[in-house]
């Protein structure tokens, strides 16, 4: 039993699956989504009736348990929570839990799916991300389309005879609450733990002299080859810096950081990523930008992957910043395939910064964001204001244009003629 507000930390996290790892049928669904909380669950079900967009199985069970929980509680309740870096690690933590067999599943259709029930298997999904610019009514219909997905990959495996167990979870909470009662304490502390995770490591730096030429940060960096070995490259690039960058390369007008990893799992012994950057002046702004180019992947010296990238550039002085950038064209920077070897890879990099140009004091300059700074709504306000801009003047075009009588009538005298031309 654990009281309110309590933070599950990842050893209890461990305890807390061991029944899914001990099992007869030991096949596991791993939803993974960007951001999700447990508010996410109560608010829209509640403030969206008819419209609920919790409707499989696996949702409404938990959302029945919820309910049920709020029902009996006599006071406002604070469920507890589980620590975001217990979460981000969890696909990492799964595979060395036993010997699964990993497949990524890009296609929502499993019919022909083959799983042999004889080994345990592990299969991940990855869902649509929910950007925290988006309004609560969009994020209702986007939670509707996950909640579909969930349901139908789920009803496709029950048919077929295959018993599994699902974990639905997400890299960060997408809520704090704001309530200043007895929830204030259990708000600062999921604050404090969001700015941990944010802050939990510097920035990969590369150097030439004393100067820093490139700087390179990721919340998570991940890659998959073949939809069967994944890779996780944060700790040892970010953490322990167990990563060579001495092929790297620095100058006014290219950059290349290089990234060497010595057996980053048992199936490769060597791997090198590069993420290539120019600084051009451009006639149209009269300035200089830098852009990403391409980033390329190295397998053991002889397999040769070559990603296009589109979206990341900004201005030469500034860094450029990201919430999701992979080969999913759901994110919104992509890393687009240019060769048959780059079909074999999946990438996963959430929270990307990166800056190749005019570094001052070891910092990341001013980020210029992948989301650009008109979003929807703000389009729809200025429309909005220039067609109500227009009826007003309009309508003062009009008034201006009324014209009052010259001569009246007197009511003692006699009658006023007034002529046709007039």
């Amino acid at each position: 039993a654990l009281h309110e507000g309590h933070i599950v930390s990842a050893q209890e996290l461990t305890a807390l699956l061991q029944p899914v790892f001990t099992q007869n049928s030991r096949n596991l669904i791993l939803f993974l989504q960007d951001t999700l909380s447990i508010d996410d669950f109560t608010y829209l079900s509640e403030s969206y009736g008819d419209k609920n967009p919790f409707q499989n199985q696996v949702n409404k069970l938990f959302i029945n348990l919820l309910q049920e929980i709020l029902q009996s509680s006599p006071s406002s309740l604070v469920l507890p929570a589980v620590d975001c870096k217990a979460t981000r690690d969890l696909l990492s933590f799964l595979q060395e839990s036993g010997d699964w067999k990993l497949t990524n599943v890009t296609d929502l259709d499993v019919s022909h799916l083959e799983v042999n029930t004889s080994k345990p298997n592990l299969l991940v999904v990855q869902l649509q991300p929910l950007l925290s610019q988006l309004t609560e009514f969009v994020k209702l219909y986007m939670f509707l389309f996950i909640d579909k997905i969930i349901g139908r990959l789920t009803m496709d495996l029950q048919e077929r005879g295959i018993h599994f167990s699902v974990i639905y979870t997400a890299v960060r909470p997408s809520r704090i609450s704001r309530r200043t009662d007895v929830v204030w304490e259990l708000r600062r502390q999921l604050m404090a733990t969001e700015e941990e995770d944010g802050l939990s490591y510097p920035p990969l730096n590369v150097t030439t002299g004393n100067e820093t030429c490139i700087l390179f940060y990721a919340s998570n960096f991940s890659l998959n080859a073949n939809n069967s070995v994944f890779i996780d490259l944060t700790n040892a690039t970010f953490v322990t810096q167990n990563v060579d960058t001495s092929s790297s390369t620095c100058s006014d007008f290219n950059t290349t950081l290089s990234l060497k990893y010595t057996e980053p799992v048992n199936k490769i012994s060597s791997l090198e990523i590069r993420f290539l950057m120019t600084n051009k002046f451009y006639g149209g702004s009269a300035r200089n930008w830098f852009t990403l180019d391409s980033v390329e992947i190295i397998q053991d010296g002889e397999k040769f992957a070559k990603f296009n990238v589109s979206v990341i550039s900004a201005p030469a002085e500034y860094s450029f910043h990201c919430q999701l950038v992979g080969t999913s064209n759901r994110y919104p920077a992509r890393l687009i395939p240019s060769n048959n070897e780059a079909k074999n890879w999946d990438v996963f990099i959430s929270r990307l910064q990166i800056q190749g140009f005019n570094i001052e004091n070891n910092q990341f300059s001013y980020a210029s964001d992948c989301t650009g700074f008109f979003s929807p709504g703000i389009w729809m306000g200025l429309v909005t204001s220039i067609i109500l801009l227009w009826i007003l003047t309009y309508g003062i075009h009009m008034i201006m244009q009324l014209t009052t009588n010259s001569r009246f009538d007197d009511p003692k005298g006699p009658g006023l003629s007034v002529p046709q031309t007039e």
